[in-house]
């Protein structure tokens, strides 16, 4: 497994306000939210990028996907709406090179985002 820090929330050496866990998936709070709801969905097998991910990922990609969705309705934002957003590489805005997807709800979302 990569040395990135969510390589090391996966294995538990860095605290983390973990929302949700199952075999392939670990998802927390992020640390600097940027709406009331803010969480990091994260496939324990670290890849590094959106555009790394290859054709044998496709299910863990999806479990990824549908894990957010499922929280999401549990808690109850999925009437109102929500978004998810994978930032790819420097440009997209992704800061930690271990895919992630952001779960943002509890306030209305605008385009651009902002």
């Amino acid at each position: 497994m990569s040395d990135t820090l969510f390589a090391k929330i996966v294995r538990r050496e860095i605290p983390a306000d973990i929302v949700y866990e199952d075999a392939e998936v670990l998802a927390f709070r992020d640390l600097n939210p940027q709406a009331p709801v803010h969480v990091l969905f994260i496939p324990k097998r670290a890849i590094s990028t959106l555009d790394a991910a290859r054709g044998e990922d496709a299910l863990l990609l999806g479990k990824l996907t549908l894990a957010a969705a499922s929280y999401a309705r549990a808690q109850g934002f999925s009437e109102q709406g929500y978004r998810c957003v994978i930032n790819c590489n420097a440009d997209g805005g992704q800061t930690v090179y271990h895919l992630h997807l952001h779960l943002l709800a509890g306030r209305s979302m605008h385009w651009p985002p902002g």
